[in-house]
């Protein structure tokens, strides 16, 4: 008799649909890049979001862009405010700043799933509280409620038998932990104008690279401390709520003041391990004299300032501070500064362009923050 019900195997191909955006969602995923790109500046992210409505057909006579703003209104995404000189305006909020992180972090780790406790596992097994499932034999010291009894108990039923059941000590077996290290981190952000040169707009993926390792580290690991830095002529903390905002200013690039203010914050921590990523496409130029005197060098390398970066690698090195380097820009010379300073700190560079920066930091930031809790 023929079996009618026959079960057929394959692949299904049809026409993608994407999923169903509101018209308000569709237009705030474009808003927030824009806003990212005009530095938080409302305005101006308005009127590029126009332009692309008038070439791309982004709205429609039942929903405008003045629709949309009012929406933004409604959500508290935007507030109405008075500068100092009492003209009024638009400003974004706090809810649209976090919205822009989670953009970022969406769009650089989306592979990255939340985890439900926000911890790294570190390398080595050792006293922690991060179970492997993984068992050795009991050692004079082991806390016994590291002992795992199911597993002891069954070894001491095969070595001694149930007739004679007894429980010795070399029964014992311990479960294996891992470390839940914690990591600060400290992100150097060049500002220099040569950031803005060449017809490259190097600062906003910096900005975004940093949103989003901010969102990350909020998020998931909510232990770790994350402090960043930009440095021009001089070097200053900012707050993540600041990042949208950030600009290019006319500064040269002082390396070794942004070295300085990452060392004395890190400084601070508790936790044991300590790392500084920096982002930079330029030379170091600019050095600050004790007199607070400027000295600077537009042709760039100039020894007295390339040394003074060599002696802060080496002083980080000595405080166990690795410096990992991302240069966006691959010229020979300036390459070879970074391999020197990377030598001087024994840390870690890449010469990138801005394809891929995010997903090397995120790379990096896991590998360098599992690490084994020493003392």
């Amino acid at each position: 008799m023929t079996n009618n019900n026959n079960i057929r195997k394959g692949f299904v191909f049809k026409t993608y649909e994407a999923p169903f955006q509101s018209p308000f969602d569709k237009l705030f995923e474009i808003f927030k890049e824009l806003i990212t790109h005009t530095s938080g500046d409302f305005d101006e992210a308005i009127d590029w979001l126009r332009e692309l409505d008038k070439e791309y057909k982004l709205t429609t006579a039942e929903y405008t862009v003045d629709d949309f703003i009012e929406d933004l209104k409604k959500k508290g995404y935007i507030k109405e405010e008075i500068d100092p000189n009492g003209n009024g305006g638009i400003a974004i909020t706090a809810k649209t700043e976090r919205a822009i992180r989670q953009q970022a972090l969406d769009h650089i780790f989306g592979n990255i799933k939340r985890s439900g406790q926000g911890n790294h596992k570190s390398k080595s097994p050792g006293i922690g509280d991060e179970h492997t499932g993984d068992f050795r034999n009991y050692q004079f010291g082991d806390a016994l409620d590291k002992v795992s009894m199911t597993e002891s108990l069954k070894n001491a039923q095969i070595n001694h038998g149930i007739g004679e059941f007894r429980l010795s000590e070399d029964d014992l077996v311990v479960e294996e932990t891992l470390h839940k290290s914690q990591m600060s981190t400290v992100l150097m952000i060049d500002i220099s104008h040569s950031m803005i040169l060449y017809g490259e707009d190097r600062i906003t993926p910096a900005k975004k690279v940093a949103m989003a390792l901010a969102e990350l580290i909020i998020t998931r690991y909510p232990k770790d401390t994350l402090d960043i830095i930009v440095f021009g002529n001089d070097a200053w903390q900012i707050e993540i709520k600041d990042l949208p905002y950030l600009k290019v200013g006319p500064y040269h690039t002082n390396t070794v003041a942004g070295l300085q203010l990452a060392m004395d914050l890190l400084r601070r921590k508790r936790n044991t391990n300590k790392q500084i990523f920096m982002i930079t496409d330029g030379k170091p130029s600019c050095l600050r004299l004790p007199d607070g005197q400027y000295y600077k060098d537009s042709a760039g390398l100039n020894p007295y300032i390339t040394n003074k970066c060599y002696d802060m690698a080496q002083q980080a090195r000595k405080l166990h501070i690795p410096i990992t380097t991302f240069m966006i820009a691959q010229d020979p010379y300036l390459m070879q500064f970074v391999r020197e300073f990377t030598h001087a700190n024994q840390g870690k560079a890449f010469y990138t362009g801005l394809k891929g920066l995010g997903e090397m930091i995120f790379e990096d930031y896991e590998t360098n923050r599992k690490k084994r809790i020493r003392g």
